[in-house]
């Protein structure tokens, strides 16, 4: 029993509890100074410092694990519970709580499974937010204007891209170049869909109407950026309609499930993205056809139905030639009949006197009878006149149901008709002024060649014309014979008279010096 108990004043050391303590700190790292630990994660934790604690279990241990504020930032992988890790770091102690821990410098995946299960588990939690669901994607632009491209701008997907618009439909592109793998890719895709959002629409770079977010293929751990829930909730949070096309047609990522539409490559993307151009002009080319069809045929039919109308309805002027003619037929018979009744009412009178009172009663019974007949005129008349009104009025809503569809269809016609017809009556008038001033002019040329080439511009130079009482002379024998002789000069005639008068036998006198003309 003396041996297994410790005498009083025995020599052995007594150490502090820091002393401890820091001798085991330092035989655990010096121990374990790097070590790589695989373990499936559990109960992580994220306080307000920034660092990051969870633990590190299997199926009989666990081990607290911590990464500090400045290497989290820097992790590749986000620790969750229930992953399955391979974590790079270092032991040591934790004095205040008496336990060991693992400092953390790396985290990565334990293997492919452990990423799809991980995979899975993201999906299922952001399924359940809602962000997946049909109702949250938005309809494709027909044709946008411009078009934003988030990819690699130095990689094969780009020019892909490009070459497959241009030969659809040549469209305005401004690309957002990001990392698409490795640890800046989640962050810079992230902020790559909410920079093109926040661009105002008439800012110096123009807000695209569409966003195709592209990658070619590659592994899983190559496309894991895609999957990160900051690149998620980015395309779901996109006001603007957005394309994922990231791997081949057998690569699913998390951000197709976001995005509004998915497309198998990039270059299909672009395929979805902008129609065929060709194919647009034709269709334009098949509707403007069909329109003007249409235009023509709504033109055609209701003006072949105003002319059946106006056939059926006759000429305007063959409803009153009967009682045109009638009227002149009774108006050539009443002037007679009315002078023989005047004259038989004379010869009455004439015979047989009426007195005047007679007369007056007379004229007041006819006063009388006039004023009722003009009365059952009036009333008659209105009553014909009503009766043609309303047949009149019925027979213009006839007409105004097809006279309104035809003036609603043909005033477009008239209208253009109308614009050719005042620009063509513009030439017209300005031809005519023109071919009007031209006449003038030439007319102005003859009239002064007339008054140059007339005998009063000779008269003028000093000739004269001798007028007799037939007409002008022309020679001495017919002055002889004129008992009247009138000479005109270029101011005024003068009377004169042959010498001696007209006389018998008498030759001819020798005509003055002076020349005469017509």
């Amino acid at each position: 029993m003396d041996l297994l108990e410790d005498a009083p004043g025995s020599n052995a050391h007594e150490f502090t509890v820091s002393e401890l303590s820091g001798a085991v700190k330092r035989s655990i790292e010096d121990r374990f100074g790097r070590v790589r630990v695989r373990g499936e994660i559990g109960r992580v934790s994220r306080p307000s410092s920034g660092h990051l604690y969870f633990d590190l279990k299997d199926d009989r241990a666990v081990l607290a694990a911590v990464t500090w504020k400045g290497q989290a930032a820097r992790l590749s992988q986000r620790p969750e519970e229930g992953m399955e890790v391979i974590a790079t770091g270092r032991m040591t102690t934790f004095a205040g709580q008496s336990k060991y821990q693992l400092i953390v410098e790396q985290i990565e995946p334990a293997g492919v499974g452990a990423l799809m299960a991980m995979l899975e588990k993201r999906r299922k939690a952001l399924a359940a937010e809602g962000l997946f669901d049909e109702a949250r994607k938005k309809p494709l632009p027909f044709l946008p204007r411009v078009i934003g491209v988030v990819t690699s701008p130095s990689g094969a997907v780009i020019r892909d891209i490009l070459h497959r618009l241009r030969d659809r439909f040549p469209s305005h592109v401004v690309i957002w170049p990001v990392a698409v793998q490795g640890e800046a890719c989640a962050p810079q895709v992230a902020a790559a869909i909410r920079g093109f959002n926040a661009l105002e629409a008439d800012g110096p770079v123009p807000r695209p109407d569409l966003i195709i977010v592209a990658r070619g293929g590659g592994s899983l751990e190559d496309l894991w950026g895609f999957n990160e829930e900051a690149v998620v909730r980015a395309a779901a949070d996109s006001r603007i309609p957005l394309i994922s096309a990231v791997g081949h047609e057998t690569d699913t990522t998390l951000i197709d499930f976001a995005s509004d539409q998915r497309a198998p490559t990039p270059t299909a993307a672009a395929e979805i993205a902008v129609p065929v151009r060709s194919d647009l002009m034709a269709r334009l080319a098949e509707a403007d056809a069909r329109m003007r069809r249409g235009l023509a045929f709504r033109i055609d039919r209701p003006r072949q139905r105003l002319r059946d109308l106006a056939r059926a309805m006759g000429r305007p002027g063959a409803l009153t030639e009967a009682q045109r003619q009638r009227l002149d037929l009774w108006g050539v018979r009443l002037e007679p009949a009315l002078r023989g009744l005047v004259r038989m009412r004379r010869q009455q009178l004439a015979s047989r006197p009426i007195p005047v009172a007679t007369l007056r009663q007379f004229t007041a019974a006819k006063r009388h009878g006039l004023e009722r007949a003009g009365l059952r005129l009036d009333s008659g008349q209105e009553r014909r006149q009503e009766r043609r009104r309303d047949r009149l009025t019925g027979l213009q809503q006839r007409l105004d149901g097809s006279l309104a569809r035809v003036v609603a269809t043909t005033r477009r016609a008239v209208v253009t008709q109308g614009e050719r017809l005042a620009q063509l009556s513009a030439k017209l008038d300005a031809a005519a002024q023109r071919n009007l001033d031209r006449r003038r002019e030439l007319l102005d040329q003859l009239d002064r060649t007339r008054q140059t080439l007339g005998y009063r511009e000779t008269l003028k130079r000093g000739y004269a014309v001798v007028h007799g009482q037939d007409g002008v002379l022309t020679s001495a024998k017919a002055a002889n014979k004129s008992p009247r002789v009138e000479i005109e000069f270029a101011d005024g005639r003068v009377a004169a008279r042959p010498e001696g008068g007209p006389a018998k036998g008498r030759g001819p006198k020798k005509p003055p010096e002076q020349k005469t003309l017509f």
